[in-house]
């Protein structure tokens, strides 16, 4: 499948998806819908008549795990091989019987260089793109899928193709102080494409920029695939598409991905900036209005029976939750080689995925040692938190797997009991202070900084969970609405927070509790606006606590103490995640759009039954 409109016929043919004929609005109600098709594990979209637009509109392409691997069902299991390969040959080349032709291949599936480019036939402008708002206080319409290709700026004529990086960045296509011909290019922190910045900025002259859309869904994926090092972004496409990327060359411009359905051709100045924002982004806030570098396009093509993909990101899960699932079922198994001694690692989605990473490590450094405690594992914590994405974990919870063989990592209140009897708050707790965040976090003080903590516990269990409230708990007089999120976790609801000045007069609480007080039965408190949403279910309990704190600020202890300059606590654990006054708004659906899409549900035709 080289094209959208190949991936929409395939589905379609195989009733997998659902066309709408009559007018949508791309300014929220086609997102709207979206969303509520994607809830209800509806089948991929096909918006055909959006109003304002010539180009129909695809979406929840990916709406599934089983629709992704549909759609990559000739190339996947290959594909997993071919990473194995490269990572640890001696293993996959035992069962490389399975696949005599097709793993070799993946191997050498090259991007080649061709004369002519299907994306190239039709020229446009940046309005006649389709704008669609996903969000009531989004800045302006963006780019959802984009595949963005940079290389670093050159004076030769002829550029290898591996040179060139491939990411998936927002791109805001109208709003705030572009022009006509201007976009946004919001790239954040830990992408390849800021060593061609970095370049454009030490040689003082811009560096080519192409945002392609559409085309084969492996560009899509490996636009945001955290690949081994050395392994092309181009080379892993073609090994999924299951056919070389062609990739179209000249000498003025940055290659160009010849079976894109769309290319914006431009360029980014070395200190050119312009604000950008805000947008409802996957952690389930807005990203605000900053800087970021902005894009003069030079031309904007598109090919014959073009269609645009696009998908909505928003609190997980959403539809972008299937890149992280394919992206595990990916990378998982060659976890091990790359991280020796650790046996797993799980990016929460139910979290945003940066501000939760789960890991399962091996304690083998002094075995007969007792009492045993986390040693190795805070060696592959280090390993962890210097591999490429995985270094903006905010919160790394890691166990060791002798403890419970049998332990699941993707099981997550599982885990969180499992490390909760084990844990041990006067020595479990290393901090990273004034470090860096991931870019869509604003539980730091400014962008992209904060702070990081790793949570080690190793050996047998030293405590029982609590399951329920005891009559005797004697709450502070600040805190109210206790619930048992899961076994060993209290929420209370605390006051509004008023920021930095609340810090004093939550130790002054906790240090009042003390070591024998009864909320020390649990093993950690959590602080939070909404009890009730907050001890609904698991994710809500994930969400709101690790998205909404900050560990070097928000990180408290009921008798904490500082020795060596480590902080540890003899009593439970206290986050505070409540909203802060620096804190990004959450996304909220606007309540005309959401009416007008409840009004579609009572047509009783085939999108009803989804919305």
């Amino acid at each position: 499948m080289r094209s959208t409109r190949s991936v929409v016929e395939d589905l379609r043919a195989h009733g997998r998806l659902l066309e709408i004929t009559d007018v949508v609005d791309p300014h929220l109600e086609l997102a709207e819908i979206h969303r509520r098709v994607y809830r209800s594990g509806g089948p991929a979209l096909l918006f055909s008549n959006v109003r304002g637009c010539q180009f129909p509109v695809a979406t929840n392409l990916f709406g599934t795990l089983d629709q992704a691997k549909f759609i990559f069902r000739k190339t996947f299991a290959a594909v997993q091989l071919a990473v194995q390969i490269k990572v640890d040959p001696s293993q996959a080349l035992k069962n490389i019987w399975r696949f005599p032709t097709l793993a070799l291949t993946a191997l050498s599936m090259r991007p080649k260089r061709v004369s002519r480019a299907a994306v190239r036939a039709h020229e446009c402008k940046l309005s006649d793109l389709p704008h669609v708002t996903c969000w009531p206080d989004d800045g302006g319409a963006f780019v959802t899928l984009p595949q963005v290709l940079s290389q670093t700026p050159t004076t030769k004529r002829r550029q290898s193709l591996s040179e060139i990086n491939l990411g998936m960045y927002r791109v805001q296509l109208n709003g705030n102080d572009y022009e006509a011909d201007e976009c946004g290019l919001h790239y954040q922190i830990h992408r390849g494409i800021g060593v061609h910045h970095a370049a454009a900025i030490e040689q003082g002259r811009p560096f080519a920029v192409n945002v392609t859309v559409g085309g084969s869904p492996a560009m899509t994926l490996s636009a945001v695939m955290p690949l081994p090092e050395g392994m092309s972004e181009l080379i892993f496409a073609g090994a999924l598409a299951g056919q070389r990327i062609p990739m179209f060359t000249n000498h003025d411009a940055a290659p160009i991905y010849a079976d894109a359905d769309f290319c914006i051709v431009g360029e980014v100045g070395p200190h050119a900036v312009k604000p950008e924002g805000p947008f409802g982004d996957h952690l389930g806030y807005y990203a605000r209005i900053h800087d970021f570098p902005v894009m003069k396009a030079r031309r904007v093509y598109h090919r014959p029976g073009a269609v645009w993909p696009m998908t909505v990101v928003g609190r997980p899960p959403q539809e972008d939750t299937t890149f992280g699932e394919l992206i595990h079922e990916l990378t998982g198994p060659v976890v091990p080689t790359v991280l020796p001694g650790v046996k797993g690692v799980h990016a929460v989605d139910a979290s945003g995925v940066h501000p939760l990473l789960l890991a399962i490590g091996s304690e083998r450094y002094t075995p007969y040692a007792k009492p045993n405690r986390p040693q190795e594992l805070l060696t592959q914590a280090s390993a962890i938190l210097g591999q490429g994405q995985l270094s903006l974990a905010k919160y790394l919870w890691i166990t060791d797997h002798a403890s419970d063989p049998q332990l699941d990592i993707e099981h997550v209140e599982q885990f969180f009991m499992h490390c909760l009897q084990r844990v041990d708050w006067r020595r479990d707790l290393h901090f990273h202070t004034r470090t860096t965040m991931d870019t869509l976090d604003y539980s730091g003080d400014s962008l992209n900084q904060g702070s990081k903590v790793v949570i080690a516990c190793s050996g047998p269990a030293i405590r029982e969970l609590p399951r329920t409230i005891e009559s005797d708990l004697a709450l502070p007089a600040e805190w109210r609405n206790p619930h048992v999120a899961l076994p060993g976790v209290l929420v209370l609801e605390g006051p509004p927070s008023s920021g930095r000045t609340d810090q004093q007069r939550l130790w002054q609480t906790c240090d009042r509790l003390g070591k024998d007080h009864p909320l020390n039965r649990f093993a950690m408190l959590v602080i939070v606006n909404d009890s009730d949403f907050a001890a609904r279910n698991i994710a809500n309990f994930v969400w709101t606590t690790f998205t909404r704190s900050n560990p070097a600020v928000d990180i408290y202890g009921i008798a904490a103490w500082v020795e060596d300059k480590h902080f540890g606590c003899d009593g439970a654990l206290v986050i505070d995640a409540r909203q802060k006054p620096h804190h990004a708004p959450p996304l909220v659906e606007d309540p005309q759009i959401s009416a007008k899409v409840d009004a579609r549900a009572t047509r009783g035709d085939a999108l009803a039954k989804y919305l």
